[in-house]
This record gives C-alpha cells, sequence and structure tokens, in this order.
C-alpha cells in the first residue's frame, strides 16, 4: 500500500525513469495502463486522470522521447479500446458477476452508482463518466449489461475517450513544468482525484436521501 501512494504522488519522478530506461516501449506500459483502468473491472482505482496530465508534462520535457501528438493518439485508441471491453464483458458476462450480492471482487455499491448516473444523464453518462473514478471503470460495463445499442454506445465512447485524453494531456503539456505546479504537483494530484469524486459522492448521497424519504 505504501508503495502505491509513493507511486501515485511521485508519478512524475517514476515516469520520467521509466521513458528514460525504456523510451518507445512507454508508450506500451502507458496504453495497457488506460486500457486496464477503463477495460477491466478488476481494476477501477488506477489513476487514469493523474497519469494523462503528468504523461502530457513529460512530454513536455526537452530530450524526452515522447511525443505529445502520438501520445494522445496512443492513449486516445486505449481509451477507446478498452471502453468497448468492458462493454463486450458486461454484455455477456454482466448478471453472472454481479449476481451475488456478497462478491469480494465486483462491490455492489460500485453498480450502484453507476446506475444512478445512468438514470440521470443516460447515455451521456458514457462521456461523463470519463471524468469519474470508478464510475469510468464501471459506465461501459453497465452499458453492456443493459443492452444499450452498440452504435449509440461507440458515439458516446469515442468523444469521451477524445476529450478526456486530449484535456488532460494538453493540461499537462502546457501547465506541468511551471514551477509552481511542479513545486506542488502532489497537491494539485490529490485535487484532481478529489474534485473527479466529488459530482459522483454529491449524487450518491442525494439519491440515498431521496430513497430515505420514499420508503418512509
Amino acid at each position: 500500500m505504501d508503495s502505491f501512494i509513493d507511486i501515485f504522488l511521485h508519478i512524475d519522478q517514476h515516469l520520467v525513469a521509466l521513458v528514460q530506461n525504456y523510451r518507445a516501449w512507454t508508450y506500451v506500459l502507458l496504453f495497457m495502463i488506460i486500457f486496464c483502468e477503463t477495460g477491466l473491472v478488476f481494476f477501477p482505482f488506477l489513476p487514469g486522470d493523474s497519469l494523462l496530465f503528468v504523461s502530457g508534462a513529460v512530454a513536455s520535457i526537452p530530450g524526452m522521447p515522447l511525443e505529445i501528438s502520438l501520445l494522445i493518439l496512443v492513449l486516445f485508441i486505449a481509451a477507446v479500446l478498452g471502453d468497448s471491453c468492458n462493454y463486450l464483458i458486461g454484455h455477456s458476462f454482466g448478471k453472472k458477476m454481479f449476481g451475488r450480492s456478497d462478491s469480494r471482487i465486483f462491490k455492489q455499491s460500485h453498480l450502484e452508482k453507476t446506475h444512478h448516473f445512468f438514470q440521470k444523464y443516460g447515455g451521456k453518462t458514457i462521456i461523463i463518466a470519463r471524468f469519474v473514478p470508478i464510475v469510468r471503470t464501471f459506465a461501459p460495463f453497465v452499458a453492456g449489461m443493459g443492452r444499450m445499442h452498440y452504435y449509440t454506445f461507440i458515439i458516446y465512447n469515442v468523444i469521451g475517450g477524445f476529450v478526456w485524453v486530449v484535456l488532460f494531456c494538453m493540461s499537462g503539456y502546457f501547465f506541468g513544468n511551471i514551477p509552481f505546479v511542479q513545486h506542488n504537483l502532489e497537491i494539485l494530484l490529490v485535487s484532481i482525484i478529489l474534485i473527479s469524486l466529488f459530482p459522483a459522492l454529491l449524487e450518491f448521497i442525494r439519491i440515498r436521501i431521496k430513497n430515505k424519504h420514499n420508503n418512509a
């Protein structure tokens, strides 16, 4: 656990060392991380937003063998393929995987939170969920399990993946090497996670309160 926290808080240092040691292979590793976070319900806690931001910042460092346009293309493809894979898993195995309320791997609370997003935003949840950790991982799964038409899903998938990757990568590229940002990067990364989670938390609390009133 301590090592995970260290990697998260100093992700910029670890990523710089990774790029220097593995150079072009870094694209493959970043592809796999983004694909796993968006494509597999086993990995809902990977720091996708922070990784995109820091990747963009590292790409802006002179001499680094990361090129921002190629980086965005690779991560965009990873995000779209990841959501598509997750959709197919939900479509084929969703009801079996979440059939037991006491599942230790697949938390019902995560599924319920995502259902609440779909109830409020409909298909646009696929776009909005890109910016909400945990919901980002479960939204395509729920879309597949709910038999959303794949043509509709892929449109939202492509739009959401493009906006998410470009926004965070370019933000990191343009602002990540400002001295103030560099000196307060740990605080910024934690803030990104907290800000992303805040709307989901408010929505979850609102639904809970509404359900209590309805059951009273």
